[in-house]
C-alpha cells in the first residue's frame, strides 16, 4: 500500500477544502449550525445542504457522472471525507441511501432503477430510511416476519404486510428499502426479497420514535396491504438475504463510517487534553493525567483505522471484495468511537453534563450518546464478534 497521494488527488484535495470552507454552513457566517436533523425544521435544512452539494458536485464525487458524481475513485471520496470532517460539515442526511443502498443499487439494480433512484438521492430530494430491523428480528435479521405476497389485482405487484422499527429518518423520509419474507415455506436466510417503497404510498403509517433527547432520530413503520409494483424489487425474488448483505458490508465496511469521523474526533480530543493540562479554559492537570493513556489509545486507535481502510480500499480497487471482514471494522470504528467520547467526558467531569441556552447537551456528551449505540447498530457487536470467530478466523460455531 502506496500512502503517497498523487499530484492530481492532492490538487483534489485542495478544490474540495477550498469550496467546503466558502461554503459549509457556520455561525462565523451567519449561515449555521444547522438545526437537528432529527427536527423536521433541521431535515428540511439538511436537504437543501445536500442540494448545495449536489449542484455543486460534491454531493457524491465516486459516482459516475450520469448519476450526479464526478466520476472520482474511492481513494478520492477518502480524501474528500477527511475534507468534509475536517471542515466541519453537516451530518450528511441522505447517509441511508448514499452510503449503503446505492452501493447496492449500483451492483444488483437495473439501468432503470439506477436512472431513476441514484440521482434524486444524491440530491436530496428523496431521502431513504431503512427497514430491516422488527419488534421480534433485530440482529437475527433472518427471523423477520414481515411478508410480501403476489397481488391479486396485478399479476405484476406484490402486497406488503408487517411492521419495521428503529428505522432511522423513518419520521421524515421519503422512501424506505427493506426485506419481505415472500416465501414462507423456505429456510431462514432463502425465500426473502428486497423491496424499494414509497412511504406515502396508502397502507404506510409512520410513527416517529423520540430519542433520549425526545428528538423523532426513528421511526416504527407499518404495512397494511401495502401495494408495490414489481418494478420496485431490488435483486431477484428469493435472493434479498444475498441483496441485504452486500448493504451490511457497505454499512459495516467502507461506506458508512469513513476513517475521517475518527481521526477528526481524535484531534479534538487531544486539543481538549492540551486545555485542560496546560491551563486553557478550565486547567485540571490531575485528570488529564489520569487520562493521558486513554488519549493516547484514542488517537493510535484512530489513526489505525485509517490506515486499515487505506488498504481495504487498495483490496477493492484492485479486485477484491470486502467480505466477513466488514465485521472487524464495525466491531473497530464503534469501540473507537466509544473510547473517544467517553474519554472526552472524563477530562470534562461534571462540566459535560450542563446543558446550553437551548436545553440541548453540549457536543461531547451528544457525541457520547451516539456512539453508546454503535455497538447495537449495523448488528450488535455480539454477532460481529461470531462472524469474525466463525468466518475470518474459521473456528467452530459455539
Amino acid at each position: 500500500m502506496d500512502l503517497r497521494f498523487t499530484p492530481e488527488q492532492d490538487r483534489f484535495r485542495a478544490e474540495a477544502r477550498a469550496w467546503l470552507e466558502a461554503n459549509v454552513p457556520s455561525a462565523s457566517k451567519g449561515t449555521g449550525p444547522l438545526p437537528s436533523l432529527d427536527t423536521a425544521a433541521g431535515f428540511e435544512a439538511h436537504r437543501a445542504w445536500e442540494r448545495a452539494m449536489f449542484e455543486a458536485g460534491w454531493s457524491v464525487v465516486s459516482w459516475p457522472r450520469e448519476y450526479g458524481g464526478r466520476g472520482a475513485g474511492l481513494f478520492e471520496w477518502l480524501i474528500f471525507e477527511e475534507e468534509y470532517y475536517r471542515a466541519g460539515a453537516p451530518t450528511r442526511v441522505g447517509q441511508n441511501g448514499i452510503f449503503l443502498l446505492a452501493p447496492t443499487l449500483f451492483e444488483f439494480g437495473t439501468d432503470e432503477q439506477k436512472a431513476r433512484y441514484l440521482p434524486a438521492m444524491a440530491s436530496g430530494e428523496e431521502v431513504w430510511c431503512q427497514g430491516w430491523s422488527e419488534p421480534d428480528a433485530g440482529s437475527d435479521l433472518a427471523a423477520i416476519r414481515s411478508r410480501a405476497t403476489p397481488s391479486p389485482k396485478h399479476g405484476d405487484a406484490w402486497v406488503l404486510n408487517g411492521q419495521k422499527t428503529w428505522c432511522s429518518r423513518g419520521a421524515f423520509a421519503q422512501w424506505i428499502f427493506g426485506l419481505f419474507r415472500t416465501d414462507p415455506e423456505a429456510e431462514r436466510h432463502r425465500g426473502l426479497t428486497y423491496f424499494l417503497v414509497r412511504m406515502d404510498s396508502p397502507g404506510v403509517t409512520v410513527r416517529p420514535i423520540a430519542q433520549l433527547d425526545g428528538e423523532t432520530g426513528f421511526a416504527e413503520v407499518f404495512f397494511e396491504d401495502v401495494e408495490v409494483p414489481a418494478a420496485q424489487v431490488l435483486g431477484q425474488v428469493g435472493e434479498g438475504w444475498k441483496v441485504a448483505m452486500a448493504t451490511a458490508g457497505s454499512e459495516r465496511g467502507l461506506s458508512l463510517r469513513s476513517p475521517a469521523r475518527y481521526t477528526e474526533a481524535a484531534a479534538r480530543l487531544v486539543e481538549l487534553y492540551r486545555r485542560r493540562a496546560q491551563g486553557d479554559g478550565h486547567p485540571d492537570p490531575g485528570r488529564a493525567g489520569r487520562c493521558a493513556d486513554d488519549v493516547a489509545r484514542a488517537v493510535i486507535d484512530a489513526e489505525a483505522y485509517r490506515l486499515h481502510t487505506y488498504w481495504t480500499a487498495t483490496r477493492v480497487l484492485s479486485g477484491a471484495g470486502v467480505g466477513p471482514e466488514a465485521s472487524m471494522n464495525k466491531l473497530f470504528w464503534s469501540e473507537t468511537d466509544l473510547l473517544v467520547h467517553s474519554t472526552a467526558l472524563a477530562l470534562l467531569g461534571e462540566e459535560a453534563e450542563m446543558l446550553d441556552e437551548d436545553g440541548r447537551p453540549p457536543p461531547w456528551l451528544d457525541g457520547f450518546l451516539f456512539a453508546l449505540a454503535g455497538p447495537i447498530y449495523a448488528g450488535t457487536n455480539e454477532i460481529q464478534r461470531n462472524v469474525v470467530a466463525e468466518r475470518v478466523l474459521g473456528l467452530p460455531r459455539g
